[in-house]
């Protein structure tokens, strides 16, 4: 789990909007976490989750396309800004390029190895599976390497802001005066929290939902062909740290889209010619990422270790992860298919039974919808951006009941 760029993009709409109210931010964020934390603990005992059998791939595949998108963009509009701010060099400029370039470039290249015919399996599969961590080193070495070299006034990269202790960034008291808010306005912070919640309920739920994707083939803790077991405890779980989160003023967390797919992804075994066939199902890797998480917090040699990974190289990886994120996505792929030649182009399931004009509109549709949330996202009306996500369930059977897309044909688009 951690914050994801949906939730993120909400918290800063909610800012400006204390801000046009003249309110206390961390007062208005806690009691609006409150508000969700409540709501989603109702729905989590009145097994509200099972409404997650109304979505479907074009949800999913909506959602998750946005995440990737916000991840590329967000990283390469910060490298785009190191070009254009007054406060950077060209020099320092091309470094940024440098690093982040050459993080994503070698995860991907790495992660491509498992593919090919070079080395050994086990050598192809260890650094495939490493392919991001080799990437951040090396990117790592080279800003370090240019630092030292040139000097810190030429060649220095910004980095992580930890505090050197175990406190708050800006050193604030670690409870968020609650009191601070006005009366009117602890009860008026619900409105948002309607919409927070519709966000973190599908944010949590649909990316339950990719990850128990069929395609993965897991067995263990689920029965056959059942998307919804366990997430109503999932929801129990995310509504008791979401009050915590929101009391100490920390982000509010969910299942992360697209670590979470990178990280079963990891754990799948393919056959000779690249398909999954199955998953390593256990709990190490998590309780191991956590753990690494929480001695990153919690002790001084992890923090000051962390303090030396310039931001470029986190820019490269989060483009990675965006990317890596996008094959297999049918969404994806068919957005490429409409540049590709039909006559050589690989056979897709809708290739020959659904008309090339259906697939193109249901594309189109797709990426109109993709284009709306990030419309609304960047709106003055930013806020109310979850409900264009909530609508694209209605909106996906409405596309059958008015006759835009045959049922026949959308039962092959859509296809779990």
């Amino acid at each position: 789990i951690g914050s994801t760029g949906p939730v993120l993009a909400f918290v800063a709409c909610l800012a400006q909007l204390s801000s046009a109210m003249s309110l206390p931010f961390l007062p208005v964020y806690a009691w609006t976490g409150l508000w969700v934390s409540a709501i989603l603990f109702i729905s989590s005992i009145t097994s509200a989750s099972s409404l997650v059998k109304y979505l479907t791939r074009f949800t999913d595949e909506i959602f998750s396309v946005l995440i990737s998108t916000i991840f590329v963009v967000e990283a390469l509009s910060d490298v785009g800004r190191t070009f254009t701010s007054p406060a950077s060099t060209f020099t320092k400029a091309l470094l940024t390029l440098l690093c982040a370039s050459t993080t994503f470039g070698t995860a991907t290249f790495l992660k491509g190895l498992r593919n090919t015919t070079y080395f050994t399996k086990t050598v192809r599969d260890t650094l495939s599976n490493f392919a991001p961590t080799i990437g951040v080193v090396t990117a790592s070495l080279i800003a370090r390497w240019a630092k030292l070299t040139h000097g810190a006034g030429v060649a220095s990269l910004p980095s992580l802001a930890i505090p050197s202790t175990f406190a708050t960034t800006s050193g604030r008291p670690w409870l968020v005066p609650l009191m601070d808010l006005p009366v009117w306005a602890r009860w008026g912070t619900f409105l948002p929290a309607i919409m927070a919640t519709v966000l973190l309920f599908l944010d949590q739920n649909i990316t339950v939902r990719v990850v128990n994707n069929p395609r993965y083939k897991m067995e263990k803790g689920r029965r056959k062909g059942n998307f919804i077991d366990g997430m109503h405890a999932d929801m129990l779980i995310i509504s008791v740290l979401t009050a915590l989160t929101s009391v100490v003023g920390l982000p509010w967390l969910v299942a992360a889209t697209v670590r979470s797919i990178s990280h079963v992804r990891a754990l799948s075994t393919f056959d000779k010619e690249g398909n999954i066939k199955g998953t390593i199902e256990q709990r190490v890797t998590g309780f191991c990422i956590h753990s690494l998480i929480g001695a990153s917090i919690f002790f001084a040699k992890p923090r000051n270790l962390l303090t030396h990974v310039p931001l470029p190289v986190l820019m490269g990886l989060f483009m990675y992860l965006g990317t890596s994120a996008l094959p297999g996505n049918e969404m994806f792929e068919r957005i490429k298919g409409l540049f590709k030649d039909d006559s050589v182009a690989k056979k897709e399931k809708w290739s020959d039974t659904v008309p090339k004009g259906v697939v193109r509109l249901f594309t189109a549709i797709q990426v109109a919808c993709l284009a709306a949330m990030f419309w609304v996202k960047e709106s003055p009306i930013g806020v109310l951006f979850p409900v264009v996500i909530a609508l694209l369930a209605p909106l996906r059977f409405g596309l059958v009941k008015m006759g835009v897309i045959k049922k026949e044909y959308m039962d092959i688009l859509d296809e779990d």
